[in-house]
């Protein structure tokens, strides 16, 4: 008798223990899938700036879910995204998924690459995070009371990470969205004035929007002792793709999951609920 186990397939999860990643981990775990979470911390580790650790994190992984930090807007990205698609084909990867970003040339270069690769694919292309105002970079100001940001009163239709994780595992686990490109966006055009008054609404205490020049908010990212590459992340998203080129809706997460995406006030509900918002004293 052949007592030779099958092998499980796995599934790579790049930025395992981030906004997307570690949702989507999560849901793909709870679903009996297994899951290798790919980061500098986990084992076997990967790290994109060093090729040497990705045999051992793709091995025996038949999908891969692709997040590149800190935005695939930066330079050099596109060089590192052929690379490592060209390696997971080597290594047998049989399908891609790769979180993109809406209204950045540089990222839908990055769809390119994975769309070319003669592999299954799908691409979810995202707009800004809601959770970038709990889990990101704007938390403080919430915490603080103001957010202080160059953004005047351009709309943007901030989506919640959990549809990005859910449209992200349905890719990596049905094969009906072979091929897709899903634009995943809120189901409102919002200010961040609106934002400021979602989140009032939800805490209880006036969090104040106050439009500042770009200049003077990116060096006060730069002063705060922020990453290079975080400072220059923020220069670009609001000096490029906040300029109304992203200020209409898309059907991505009803495509993809047969429901209406979630509205930034639930989102501000739920979240005030768990306690995270609440000011130090």
């Amino acid at each position: 008798m052949n007592f030779l186990r099958k092998k499980k397939n796995l599934t790579l999860v790049l930025g395992g223990t981030g906004k997307t990643g570690r949702r989507v981990a999560e849901r793909l775990n709870a679903k009996g899938h297994e899951v290798r979470v790919g980061s500098r911390s986990a084992v076997p580790s990967f790290d994109w700036d060093n090729e040497k650790s990705w045999d051992a994190a793709l091995k025996d992984v038949t999908a891969a879910y692709i997040t590149y930090a800190p935005d695939l807007a930066m330079p050099g990205a596109p060089d590192a995204i052929q690379a490592f698609v060209e390696f997971a084909k080597r290594r047998g990867v049989k399908r891609l998924v790769l979180l993109s970003g809406r209204g950045e040339e540089e990222a839908q270069a990055c769809e390119r690459i994975v769309q070319n690769a003669g592999l299954e694919w799908t691409i979810v292309r995202a707009s800004w995070f809601n959770q970038n105002f709990s889990e990101g970079a704007f938390i403080d100001m919430v915490l603080g009371g103001t957010i202080t940001l160059p953004a005047g009163d351009q709309v943007e239709p901030f989506v919640d990470v959990d549809d990005i994780a859910d449209v992200a595992v349905a890719a990596l686990s049905e094969d009906h969205h072979n091929g897709q490109v899903y634009e995943v966006t809120g189901p409102r055009l919002m200010t961040i004035a609106d934002i400021a008054a979602d989140l009032s609404e939800a805490t209880g205490r006036e969090i104040a929007y106050v439009d500042v020049p770009h200049e003077a908010f990116v060096g006060e990212v730069e002063g705060s002792g922020a990453p290079k590459d975080v400072v220059w992340m923020l220069d670009y998203l609001f000096s490029t793709v906040l300029d109304g080129r992203n200020a209409y809706l898309c059907d991505g997460v009803q495509r993809a999951l047969g429901r209406p995406p979630k509205d930034f006030a639930d989102y501000a509900r739920d979240v005030a609920a768990t306690g995270a918002w609440k000011a130090a004293a």
